[in-house]
């Protein structure tokens, strides 16, 4: 009898990948979830004699070795296998055919893996190569560290291709879409890739593959790599105002092409990206790789550079906002929050966790941060890992506002403000595009005795002794007594690009004496993280207020004098500092954000699989000046390959354009079509369009 040879083997690759749940991926490969049997059909030269002996070896990462668990030798059983190890067992045996069901640990390492066979016949060994797979988490397995059991949030979390993210102001919350395209071409590979470019695997590649069995390891590598500070990593940020070289943060519409491009340029850091690009990016990866994933707003974050709890904000007595010290509060930043179990910390700290690509701060010697319980912020445990003082800062610090005097470098406290930080947390809803807030996942209610008892709390483990320090005192608000005016901005008409800002600075007196105010106003436009841009407008008056009269006094800045300056935030920091015999009284401040003109997009026939579809974009410049150098650039996974840019003609003063152009749907389902819209006038108009795709 011929010795036993394998002829081929059959990984039913389609019934695999539907039954692990990764059928979506535009891949040939095998994609498979840990923890979860597969089948594959081995085809030998004749029957199986009871003598002869099949083993199974897989292998991952560069040095494979029995000690890491990145290599393991195991039989192909006739019986049934039970464990938390890689096992085989023959299922059927039909004459030359073998069909053998193969399972992996639920908490094997993530990534490439070879498997070849052993067969021991008429007393030698022979080896064969039966092929590669991917190996990912797997949230549909109880066993597994991100298991979600929820269905309708592991479709969203776990599945969705594409999302929005909100961005503004507490006064505007807008939001942008995104497309997140984990299961695009390449984007696979990409992800995967992502991992052996860190700083972990070349400095350890053994260790660095033996600890991608760890969603918190994988995740905390992944938000210092989405970033290129240190590591060359995926995006190069900018909060300069100023975007020559790159691309401006907002023209971005999705992960996929700044993933394919990173790929493309030969991993060189791909330009530019702000918070909400990072978050989108990492969001993209971790779903890809199996991590349950959304992507949070923090309104009013704070950035809280020396652990102290409050950030500093200064200003000059003519009411300039000034780049003083390092801490600063930004309209709203984003993040990523992951889900899976903590070990580490103990199961009350399950769940969410906070992870954060954006750099800001350094931790371990690298732009990182996270992964930081959710629950562990709320209840102020700052001494647990990764990185809570600096994430619990972000939604609790308090806001000390000051005047700086520059000819006698003098500065004194204005107001403590302990509320203002950290507002309208927001992430999107499980299957609908509305805002769902998760600001008591975070925090309890200002003000409540349990926020106050976390707050010091959190004090104390940061300063053990906080409660006789100057901080705690700090923390009461205002200063020893009660300012005798009161001022806000109220904004008068409507807010758009190309239309004057018209504003009133509402000042009221709170005494029963007469009291003459010196106001000194300015206006700035500003980049969402505070970022100074350019003043626009000036002015300073005197105004005589009688007992408890308020009045109001109109600001006027016109699109003349910001347009220029204007970034694609469209935000302008208006500041007005009040003083009553020459002491300042209060400090009021406003952060607008005007509107750009609306870009509309309509599909206009009924979508199909493998069907052209028409759709038209419709845009009117308001401006009374043409606008040149239009740009549309549109994409949305399933409904596209790659992403459309279109040139469009310029346009006269108050003309409309109409524009259409072809998609190509490949998958069924709601669809996510996302445009952005630049031209010399608007940096980055956004809109974004479901579509309802039939098979």
């Amino acid at each position: 009898m011929s010795a036993l040879e394998l002829q081929n083997v059959n990984w039913q690759v389609a019934g695999n990948r539907r039954e692990h749940h990764t059928d979506q991926f535009s891949t040939k490969d095998i994609v498979l979830r840990r923890g979860q049997m597969f089948h594959v059909i081995m085809n030998f030269n004749r029957t199986l004699d009871s003598e002869e002996g099949l083993n199974l070896t897989t292998e991952t990462g560069p040095n494979p070795s029995v000690s890491a668990r990145t290599k393991t030798t195991f039989p192909v059983s006739r019986g049934r296998n039970t464990g938390g190890s890689w096992a085989a067992e023959v299922r059927e045996n039909n004459g030359n055919a073998l069909t053998v069901a193969i399972s992996s640990p639920a908490s094997a390492p993530i990534g490439w893996y070879t498997m070849s066979l052993q067969i021991s016949s008429k007393g030698r060994v022979s080896s064969v190569k039966l092929g590669t797979f991917v190996l990912l988490f797997n949230p549909w397995l109880q066993a597994d560290d991100v298991f979600m059991s929820n269905q309708a949030e592991r479709q969203e979390y776990v599945e969705e291709d594409s999302g929005n993210i909100f961005v503004g102001s507490i006064n505007r919350i807008g939001m942008v879409g995104w497309n997140f395209g984990q299961y695009e071409e390449d984007i696979l590979n990409i992800s995967l890739s992502i991992l052996d470019k860190s700083l972990n695997f070349r400095r350890d590649p053994i260790t660095d593959v033996a600890r991608r069995n760890d969603p918190k390891y994988v995740g905390r590598v992944l938000s210092a790599m989405i970033n290129s500070n240190d590591d060359n990593g995926v995006i190069a940020g900018n909060w300069s105002g100023s975007y020559t070289g790159g691309m401006d943060p907002r023209t971005w519409n999705g992960s996929v092409e700044i993933l394919k491009e990173w790929k493309k340029s030969g991993f060189r850091p791909v330009r530019f990206g702000q918070c909400w690009v990072f978050a989108g990016t990492l969001n993209t990866v971790l779903r890809c790789l199996g991590i349950p994933s959304r992507v949070i707003t923090n309104f009013n974050s704070a950035h809280d550079t020396d652990r102290n709890l409050s950030v500093d904000v200064y200003y000059d007595p003519m009411g300039n906002p000034l780049d003083k010290g390092s801490d600063s509060v930004w309209n709203f930043h984003v993040w990523n929050e992951a889900w899976f179990v903590r070990p580490d910390l103990g199961p009350s700290y399950n769940g969410w966790q906070v992870l954060d690509a954006t750099p800001q701060e350094r931790s371990q010697g690298v732009f990182q941060c996270g992964p930081a319980s959710v629950i562990a912020v709320r209840e102020g445990d700052v001494d647990l890992n990764f990185d809570m003082p600096f994430i619990y800062a972000e939604v609790n610090a308090d806001r000390i506002t000051w005047i700086y005097t520059a000819s006698n470098d003098s500065k004194k406290q204005n107001y403590v403000d302990t509320r203002s930080v950290g507002r309208y947390i927001s992430t999107k809803a499980v299957g609908s595009r509305s805002r769902m807030d998760v600001t008591d996942k975070y925090k309890y209610p200002e003000g409540s005795n349990e926020e106050r008892r976390v707050q010091q709390k959190a004090l104390s483990k940061l300063k053990p002794d906080a409660s006789f320090g100057p901080t705690s005192a700090q923390r009461s608000p205002g200063r020893e007594q009660a300012p005798s005016i009161s001022g806000r901005f109220k904004v008068n008409g409507v807010l758009a690009v190309g239309q004057e800002v018209n504003l009133a600075l509402l000042l009221k007196n709170l005494t029963r004496d007469r009291k003459t105010v010196a106001v000194n106003m300015t206006a700035w436009t500003i980049v969402y993280n505070g970022t100074l841009v350019h003043e626009v407008w000036k002015d300073s008056v005197t105004i005589s207020l009688d007992p408890e009269e308020e009045v109001q006094h109109p600001v006027k800045i016109t699109y003349a004098q910001y347009e220029k300056y204007l970034k694609a935030d469209n935000m302008i920091r208006t500041t007005a500092i009040c003083k009553v015999s020459d002491e300042v009284e209060v400090v009021v401040e406003r952060d607008v954000i005007l509107d750009n003109p609306t870009l509309t997009l309509e599909v206009l026939d009924r979508a199909q699989v493998r069907k052209p579809v028409n759709v038209q974009m419709l845009f009117s410049n308001p401006l009374d000046e043409p606008v040149k150098d239009c740009v549309l650039m549109v994409e949305g996974s399933g409904l596209l390959r790659g992403n459309l840019k279109i040139e469009v003609p310029a346009l006269r003063p108050k003309e409309r354009s109409r524009i259409r152009f072809e998609i190509l749907p490949t998958r069924s389902g709601t669809k996510q079509l996302v445009a952005d819209f630049s031209c010399n006038k608007f940096p980055a108009i956004k809109a974004m369009l479901s579509i309802d795709v039939n098979e």
